[in-house]
């Protein structure tokens, strides 16, 4: 039991100094990317987009608006910067 109290201790620990900092804890609920139903889904609206006219001024559009996010970078979101193309 002494490494579970030990674990627990350290957990403890941990959020107070995360709430002496001003921070509490927030849980998010998002999309399993990893289900099949997830993945059928993408599939199915980048079919949808394949030879839509107004993609690629979507995905510049999109591009652009990210580039202004400081440290963003549009070969894998947020990082180091990639310069424009």
């Amino acid at each position: 039991m002494s490494s579970l109290h030990t674990s627990m201790d350290k957990t403890t620990r941990h959020r107070e100094r995360m709430k002496a900092a001003g921070l509490r804890p927030v849980q998010f609920w998002v999309p399993d990317t990893r289900s099949p139903e997830f993945v059928a889904q993408v599939r199915h609206q980048c079919l949808k987009l394949n030879n839509d006219p107004t993609e690629a001024d979507i995905l510049q559009f999109t591009e652009e608006a990210a580039a202004q996010m400081d440290g963003y970078n549009t070969m894998g979101g947020l990082g180091h910067s990639v310069p424009a193309r």
